[in-house]
C-alpha cells in the first residue's frame, strides 16, 4: 500500500470514529432516560364532595381509566366525604373492588371517611387515616316525602302516586344496612376488632380509634398512601397523577339546588327536583328535616 492509501485509509477511520463518537453521544442520554426513568405511574383520584350520581359517576370514570391505562400501576383515593346516596355509593364500592383485582389500591382518607365515603374506602388494599380523620358511621338512613295524591292528579293505579309505607321503607333500609355491614365485616376481616352488631351503630370515630378497631390500617398522609401504593405494584421509581376531581354541578353552585326556602333538602341533591319520593342515603350528617325520616339504627 503506497503512502496515499494508507493517508486515505487513515482519514476514513478517523472520520469513522468521529461520527461513531457523535452517534453514540447523541443516543446515550436517550438510553440513559429510559433506563433511570420512572417504572410506572401512580394515579390519584379525588373523593371530595358528598356522593350524588354525579359525583360517582366521575370517580368511576377515573377508576375506569386507570385500569385501561397500561402506564398506571396502582391508584390511591383520596377521599373526604360524609357520604350521600346509597346507590351511588354501593357503585363506588363495587367499582373500587374491581380496580383491586387489576391494580393495587390504596386509601388516604384526608379528612372524613363517613358513611358511603367509608363503603367506598373499605374495598381498597388498605386506608390511611390522620390522627384527626374520621372513619365509620357505617348506617343507612331514608326519607319519606308526604304520602298520597295530590290534588288534581289522575293516577293509573292505587300505589302509582304514593311513596312506599314506612314498613317497606323500613325493610329496604334494613336489606341495605345488612349489605353494607357485611362488605365491611367481610373487606376487613381479621383486623376488625367491632362486631356486626357494634358496627351497625353507625358510629364515627377519630382517624386514630378507627386504626385502634380495624376500620383503618396505619396513621399516615397522602403522601404515606402513595408510597404505599407503590410499593405493592413493584415500583422504585414513578410518576404521580392526579386524576380529575369531581365537582358540584353548575346549579349546585350558583345555589339553584336548594329548595324555594334556600335550604338545601334530600331532593334538591340526591334526586330529581320537583318529584317527591323516597331517597335512600349512607350520609352521616344532616339535611332539611323530611316529613318523615327512618333510620336503620339510633344513629345511622
Amino acid at each position: 500500500m503506497s503512502d496515499a492509501d494508507g493517508s486515505r485509509v487513515g482519514r476514513v477511520v478517523l472520520v469513522g470514529a468521529v461520527i461513531g463518537l457523535l452517534v453514540g453521544a447523541a443516543v446515550a442520554p436517550t438510553v440513559w432516560d429510559r433506563a433511570s426513568g420512572p417504572d410506572g405511574s401512580v394515579a390519584v383520584v379525588e373523593l371530595h364532595s358528598t356522593i350524588t350520581s354525579d359525583t360517582a359517576s366521575t370517580v368511576i370514570d377515573n377508576l375506569r381509566e386507570a385500569r385501561q391505562n397500561d402506564s398506571i400501576e396502582a391508584v390511591v383515593l383520596d377521599i373526604d366525604s360524609p357520604g350521600g346516596a346509597a346507590a351511588a355509593s354501593e357503585q363506588l364500592y363495587l367499582a373500587v373492588k374491581r380496580t383491586k383485582q387489576v391494580m393495587p389500591v390504596v386509601t388516604s382518607v384526608t379528612g372524613m371517611a363517613a358513611s358511603g365515603g367509608y363503603y367506598t374506602a373499605v374495598a381498597s388494599d388498605e386506608i390511611y387515616v390522620t390522627p384527626a380523620s374520621s372513619v365509620g358511621s357505617v348506617g343507612v338512613r331514608a326519607t319519606i316525602p308526604t304520602a298520597g295524591v295530590p290534588a288534581g292528579e289522575i293516577v293509573t293505579g292505587p300505589d302509582k302516586g304514593s311513596t312506599a309505607t314506612r314498613t317497606e321503607v323500613r325493610q329496604r333500609v334494613e336489606a341495605l344496612r345488612r349489605a353494607f355491614v357485611g362488605s365491611v365485616v367481610a373487606e376487613r376481616n381479621d383486623s376488625l376488632a367491632l362486631s356486626a352488631s357494634e358496627l351497625s351503630y353507625a358510629k364515627l370515630y377519630s382517624g386514630a380509634r378507627g386504626v385502634e378497631l380495624g376500620l383503618a390500617d396505619s396513621v399516615g398522609g397522602i403522601d404515606t398512601a402513595i408510597r404505599a401504593a407503590a410499593s405493592d405494584a413493584g415500583l422504585s421509581e414513578y410518576r404521580v397523577v392526579r386524576m380529575e376531581s369531581p365537582t358540584p354541578s353548575v346549579l349546585s353552585q350558583l345555589g339553584l339546588s336548594a329548595d324555594a326556602d334556600g335550604t338545601a333538602s334530600a331532593s334538591a341533591t340526591f334526586g330529581n327536583q320537583g318529584v317527591e319520593t323516597v331517597h335512600y342515603l349512607m350520609l352521616h350528617g344532616s339535611v332539611a328535616a323530611p316529613k318523615t325520616e327512618v333510620v336503620a339504627n339510633a344513629s345511622a
